[in-house]
């Protein structure tokens, strides 16, 4: 099972956690069953029932379990496998910067990234003397000025900036406003004031952006690019593709707004841009997509999010 990978990495640490809780909202007892045949040392199994289960819950559960004399807590997904230094260099970012109330590790892996002396081309992006592809969805976003100019993990006006993965593997310490939620890390007393949203049930898409902006008014966040990590995609627990793309536009529209409740008219006309540019293109993609039905869902999906935005907006808390 993936989570076994995940936990032989955990213990392989330089700097081992003081607690490992795993908190299952499986429906079957097969997780369960191998911890009954895997005993490890300081692990702290739960079996979650219906009303805890879904990422945002399960987490929230998670805090409460977790130990009174924890300073730090850190989120993993379970198709993760952590390089032996992982928990060392997250921790000690919160050494380096006091000023930290959370800390993200960095996924290698996902983006092909060299090293280059020269300018740029303008299908590239340059930061700290890498670079990489933009791809072809930002791309079609820079042609058209849709692609933000603030640094990756800052969130421009319009929403819709640059991910994380635009940080390249420096071993650089980067100030965001976000970062990826299965290798997330916050100190236990803002998770004591602030819990993640229960807007987001099940599969929670972008409960991790919404959970890190929300922290963002408490004190600043990282990224440490030094705190490295695999990421094998496992697709179980997504939703229908088309609850996943109706899913992808109302609650990015609900994480724009907890960043910019009162956003401008340029700020608003460039969300809506984005979003049926990217309808647009993810409509392309069914005549070249193996999975035809899924992205032809997906669409629909998404079409539907923004009709129901006329009619029913989500109300960031």
């Amino acid at each position: 099972m993936a989570i076994m990978k995940l936990l032989d990495s955990v213990y392989e640490q330089i700097l081992v956690p003081d607690e490992i809780l795993v908190v299952d909202g499986s429906y079957d007892d097969e997780t369960g069953n191998l911890f009954q045949q895997h005993k490890l040392p300081g692990l702290k199994y739960y079996r979650v029932e219906v009303e805890d289960r879904g990422l945002t819950r399960q987490r929230n559960y998670g805090v409460k379990k977790a130990g009174k004399n924890m300073d730090v807590i850190c989120f993993l997904d379970d198709d993760i496998i952590l390089e032996e230094d992982y928990f060392q260099n997250l921790i000690n970012t919160y050494y380096e910067f006091p000023d930290a109330i959370g800390v993200g590790g960095y996924i290698l892996d996902e983006v092909k990234w060299e090293r280059k002396q020269i300018s740029p081309m303008y299908a590239e992006y340059k930061i700290d003397g890498w670079t990489r592809k933009l791809g072809s969805r930002n791309l079609l976003r820079k042609r058209l000025g849709l692609l933000s100019t603030k640094p990756p993990g800052i969130m421009p006006d319009f929403s819709n900036g640059l991910s994380t993965g635009f940080l390249p593997p420096s071993g650089k310490v980067y100030p965001v406003d976000y970062f990826m939620g299965g290798v997330a890390s916050y100190k236990k007393g803002l998770l004591e004031k602030i819990g993640f949203s229960k807007y987001f049930e099940g599969y929670g898409l972008y409960e991790d952006m919404d959970f890190c902006l929300r922290a963002s008014r408490h004190g600043q966040l990282y990224v440490n690019t030094a705190a490295q990590v695999h990421h094998y995609h496992e697709e179980a627990g997504r939703p229908n593709s088309f609850k996943y793309g109706k899913m992808v536009v109302r609650n990015g529209w609900y994480v724009w707004r907890v960043k910019n409740p009162n956003p401008s008219l340029t700020a608003r006309f460039k969300w809506m841009a984005v979003a049926v540019l990217l309808l647009g293109v993810r409509c392309g993609n069914i005549l070249s997509s193996t999975k035809k039905k899924e992205v032809l869902f997906e669409c629909l999906g998404r079409k539907a999010g923004l009709i129901s935005l006329i009619f029913q907006k989500p109300v960031p808390k």
